[in-house]
């Protein structure tokens, strides 16, 4: 069984018991999230999928941790004007467990 869930603009494909890096949500480590923006729900070979969301469909998870990707370089150059700027990112991610879900 697994679904497929939309949370911080971007989908995830999700089985219970998985490990999932998102975009970070204010929540404490070891809090419970309940994620409802289900977009398709299979079960033992039955697709649901939703126009756009699957109704009563919601998968629950468990905060593990907070974190930051790597880094990536921003660069920045105009030629023959001597301008350059180099930035560097590093990206926010929750690492959350799958516990559930129920369709």
């Amino acid at each position: 069984m697994y679904a497929i869930i939309e949370t911080g603009g971007k989908q995830y494909r999700v089985s219970e018991g998985d490990v999932v890096f998102i975009e970070k949500l204010e929540l404490a480590e070891g809090e419970a999230v309940t994620f409802d923006r289900v977009l398709t729900v299979v079960k033992e070979g039955a697709v649901k999928v939703g126009q756009p969301l699957v109704t009563g469909a919601k998968v629950t998870a468990t905060v593990k941790g907070h974190g930051k990707g790597k880094k990536i370089l921003v660069f920045k150059y105009k030629a023959k004007s001597n301008y350059r700027r180099r930035q560097g990112h590093r990206q926010p991610f929750t690492k959350v467990t799958i516990e559930k879900i129920e369709a």
